[in-house]
């Protein structure tokens, strides 16, 4: 750096904006129901640069309230700006609190925004010997760019960190000055901010005729070297380009003071910002910034006190917490007194060593009604982990722990199987799934009514986090003791379980044993509720053995042809290579966007049309590729097969054998019941729900998958349609149920009736565009939309959806009721009645209202077929062991089920799977099964 003094310049609105959009689908939610996705992201900011940069100096600038001197001179200014979302309403009070702990001042100077007083102290700053940074994404601030001045944009996704000094700007707006960029802003105008410019004068338009003419102004008094429309743009918006300009500058002289002595970094307020984490929940980032002493557990400091209001209480910190859902004031109306842990919670924790002492234990076991468990492995497949020990629990605060050494495993998994085969005795597991999977190995299948702290509140608060370190302290206020206590972190060095002596183990397994059974009291209470209770008790338990027995089968893989395959797509990668490098002229890493970008458009001068990635690059991704593709690029049909068919070959082709178990040769995928918030049912290692099956090549794939031997075949299962076939039945749209009712093809039926012809009129475009709406429906396609999936213009996407919800008007009455149901329950729900919760549904800004609105709609139809199919495999699992057949069911992928046929079973086993899956959840609408067999997978699809 130029300067021994750095001051940054943090730009607080764009940075808390920018942290809450980015996790808008996935958002950081806390026990008490508030999302602080901005708090997190905002704070996470805070502290890269903190230690990262290690500026000398540093302040946090926001705009003060009221607005700014811009909306006196232009009344519609930032106009049509939506409403702040609530959270981030909501938000602002904790990261007001969170500056102040780590002693940073706040600016905010009444009739300005913090562009202008980011520029003003940036520009007394520079001028004082300071190498100025400010942090910020907006491109506005580049006019202020100069020798000292920098735009620092934080690091966002993969995206890392930029600094834009001067060349940069020159580059990125092709001028040559960083003033020109207001220049620029006055002629394109900002719809963010409502500044006008000139009509129909884009980014591209306008970056030419500033290159051109210099200036808004030079290019007025130059108009009539212009012409056609453009002459008639810039003559009849003059004078709005001239206050466009205006209103996009950022000025230099708001009267506040330039205070440098008190930019200086200070030691942060530990004992502020740590009251401050414990309320927020923050446990990772509080660590990071506080250390390893901290905890989200530990007690808040005594003398911040809680100040009573009218409306009932603010929080240590004056700030009155978030409207909470009713299940969260259930939670939190169980919650117990924080700052627990090992050492200073009375326990009683025993360690069993001998086969005399696993006797006695066996005998206490026997006498209970229900007992939690754990098991301690070697390692975290459950497949190839070997006991380390197993620790037994039914009361609080006490807790068995059994050592299996190499010595005296097999003893005391046969003096323990009496227990774990008792139909009487119910058993409590954290992630049960897991130890169920960990005993079949010892010859031990696990009996009797199961519970599992994990699935319990995955219905409970299916947003939330569910292991159960986060449970322990979110519900029991307790901090378990950290597993890289007993065996280091991750690493070459890390130890095993079996490295670390059986007194350690023994605190560490009961305590989870122990807290495991905590919690499964108190989601007892919570679960009470008949809808929640029914579909833990009667699905998602049941299905927990249903998935360990499909774990533990597996599924064949045919080695010899995915080396094949692998070498054929290896060729054909290799030769799109070679006709790439002849169609651009010159050899480049085509895995390398920069590099495509720079020989698409810089090189072969292929119009460039849109926005740069935020490091100024050329946007290459699928749809860039696609839209050269239509005008036909033949290099961009290239890149596209390339990044597909390698994208087969390294995430499938070659990947695949990789994963096969050296003991039983299969493949054994891990299926994941507590991910999603719909109720499906996800995978990994390997993620099958993600093997592309819309191409050839990728479709070839699934020939890996095979049956086990001659004597077997593979046989799918499929739902024909089973979200619209929901749909129709929740919307209770006659029109809909009658064409399922009569056996036709549903998207020929709706093109019909869209479209005005009879069936047999109806060609294969109106079908693929009859089936576009039928299935974007569900999903909230708008016209826009729906326009650019088909390639057609808005208007006639427009009219395709109206006469779709004219021909088919219940579901029109289904959407508008599921949105007005969502807004006065506060969730969405299943036909079983599995709930996800909608808390942005009366949200103000109408961007993340929408995305609830369409939860609302799609979360009834996705999750009752994520239900239904559940429901199916219960039952087809419960025959399959009651006829004692050969056959098994190996993979669960979206809508399909695969099994791994006896051949002399596969009629009744048919029979048994189609009756099962039609007949799992009956609708007002048939339920249509369609199968197939074959020795390979893609053969039975």
């Amino acid at each position: 750096m130029s300067s021994a003094k750095t001051l940054y310049l943090i730009d607080a609105y764009a940075i808390i904006f920018r942290a809450y959009f980015a996790f808008s689908r996935n958002p950081l939610i806390n026990s008490k129901g508030l999302n602080v996705s901005a708090i997190s992201g905002f704070t996470s900011t805070l502290v890269d640069l903190l230690q990262n940069d290690k500026p000398t100096h540093l302040v946090v600038v926001a705009d003060a309230p009221g607005g700014s001197f811009r909306t006196q001179d232009y009344d519609l200014y930032k106009a049509n700006r939506q409403e702040t979302p609530e959270d981030i309403k909501l938000a602002m009070p904790y990261i007001r609190k969170i500056v102040e702990g780590f002693n940073i001042p706040l600016l905010e100077i009444a009739g300005y925004e913090a562009d202008d007083v980011i520029g003003t102290i940036a520009k007394k700053a520079a001028a004082d010997g300071f190498e100025v940074y400010m942090v910020t994404p907006d491109k506005d601030f580049g006019q202020l760019v100069e020798e000292n001045i920098k735009i620092y944009k934080p690091a966002s996704g993969k995206n890392p960190k930029q600094i834009l000094g001067v060349a940069e700007i020159q580059e990125r707006w092709e001028i040559e000055s960083p003033l020109q960029v207001i220049d620029i802003l006055g002629l394109m105008g900002d719809a963010v901010d409502n500044i006008p410019g000139i009509p129909g004068v884009g980014e591209k338009t306008a970056i030419k005729l500033i290159k051109e003419f210099g200036s808004v102004e030079n290019l007025i008094k130059n108009v009539d070297q212009l012409s056609g429309k453009l002459f008639e743009k810039v003559s009849e918006n003059a004078e709005q380009a001239i206050m466009s300009k205006h209103l996009a500058t950022i000025v230099t002289d708001v009267p506040c003071e330039y205070l440098p002595e008190t930019y200086i970094i200070e030691p942060v307020n530990r004992e502020m910002l740590s009251a401050l984490f414990v309320e927020l929940e923050f446990r990772t980032l509080g660590r990071r910034i506080l250390g390893d002493e901290y905890s989200v557990n530990q007690a808040p400091p005594q003398k911040m006190e809680v100040a009573p209001t009218a409306a009932g209480q603010l929080n240590l910190f004056g700030i009155a917490p978030a409207p909470e859902a009713q299940i969260h004031q259930q939670i939190l109306a169980t919650k117990e007194a924080i700052g627990k842990n090992i050492d200073n919670t009375d326990h009683q924790y025993f360690l069993v060593n001998t086969a005399e002492d696993c006797q006695k234990l066996l005998e206490q076991l026997l006498q209970q009604n229900v007992v939690c468990f754990d098991t301690e492995t070697t390692n975290i497949d459950p497949l190839q982990a070997e006991l380390v020990g197993i620790a037994f629990a039914w009361k609080a605060t006490e807790a068995y722990y059994v050592n299996c050494d190499a010595k005296n495993t097999s003893t005391f998994v046969a003096i323990l199987k009496a227990f774990f085969e008792n139909e009487k005795i119910s058993k409590v597991g954290q992630n049960i799934k897991y130890d169920l999977l960990v005993l079949q190995n010892y010859d031990i299948a696990v009996k009797g009514i199961l519970e599992d702290t994990m699935i319990a509140h995955y219905l409970i608060e299916p947003e939330m986090r569910h292991n159960m370190n986060f449970l322990a302290e979110t519900y029991l206020g307790y901090s378990p003791v950290s597993i890289e206590t007993l065996i280091g972190k991750k690493g070459k060095k890390q130890l095993s379980m079996r490295d670390v002596s059986p007194e350690k183990v023994k605190e560490y397994a009961a305590e989870d044993a122990d807290i495991t059974w905590q919690l499964h009291e108190k989601f007892a209470l919570l679960v009470k509720d008949k809808v929640l209770a029914n579909l833990y008790e009667n699905v998602e338990m049941p299905l927990v053995g249903v998935l360990a027995a499909m774990e533990a089968e597996g599924v064949k893989i045919d080695v010899p042809f995915l080396q094949a395959y692998s070498e054929t797509l290896g060729k054909e990668i290799n030769d799109i290579q070679v006709r790439v490098y002849h169609l651009a002229g010159i050899s480049f890493n085509l895995d390398s966007p920069k590099q495509v970008g720079e020989v698409l458009f810089d090189r072969m001068k292929i119009p460039y049309q849109g926005k740069k990635t935020k490091t100024g690059q050329y946007v290459t991704d699928e749809a860039k590729l696609q839209e050269l593709a239509a005008q036909s690029h033949e290099i961009a049909e290239q890149m596209l097969r390339y990044r597909s068919l390698s994208k087969l070959k390294n995430t499938y082709v070659d990947a695949l054998p990789q994963l096969i178990n050296s003991q039983t040769q299969r493949i054994h995928t891990s299926f994941n019941q507590a991910v999603t918030s719909t109720g499906r049912l996800s995978s990994n290692n390997p993620n099958l729900q993600n093997i592309p099956i819309r191409t050839e090549e990728g479709r070839e794939i699934r020939k890996a998958f095979i049956a086990r031997n001659q004597d077997y075949c593979l046989l799918s299962a499929d739902y024909s349609q089973i979200e619209l076939r929901i749909m129709a039945a929740l919307s209770e749209d006659q029109s809909m149920i009658s064409d399922f009712q009569h056996g036709l093809d549903i998207h020929t039926a709706t093109a019909a009736k869209v479209f005005g012809v009879s069936l047999d009129e109806v060609d294969s475009a109106m079908r693929r565009k009859a089936k576009m709406v039928n299935f974007g429906i569900i999903y909230g396609i708008s016209a826009f939309g729906l326009s650019q999936r088909l390639g057609i213009s808005r208007s006639e996407a427009a009219d395709i959806i109206q006469a779709y919800f004219t021909q088919y008007p219940g579901i029109k009455n289904f959407m508008q009721q599921s949105v007005e149901k969502a807004r006065e329950q506060g969730f969405a729900e299943t036909i079983l009645g599995r709930r996800r919760y909608l808390k942005d549904i009366h949200s103000k800004n109408a961007t993340v209202r929408s995305f609830a609105e369409r939860n609302a709609i799609n979360m009834p139809i996705q999750g009752s077929a994520a239900d239904m199919i559940k429901m199916a495999m219960i039952h087809i699992q419960a025959q399959l062991q009651k006829e004692k057949m050969l056959s098994k069911m190996i993979l669960q992928v979206h809508d399909e089920l695969l099994f791994d046929v006896y051949k002399p079973e596969l009629a009744d086993l048919r029979s048994l799977v189609t009756d099962k899956m039609e007949n799992a959840l009956p609708l007002a609408v048939p339920i249509k099964v369609e199968s197939g067999i074959g020795e390979n997978w893609l053969d039975a699809h």
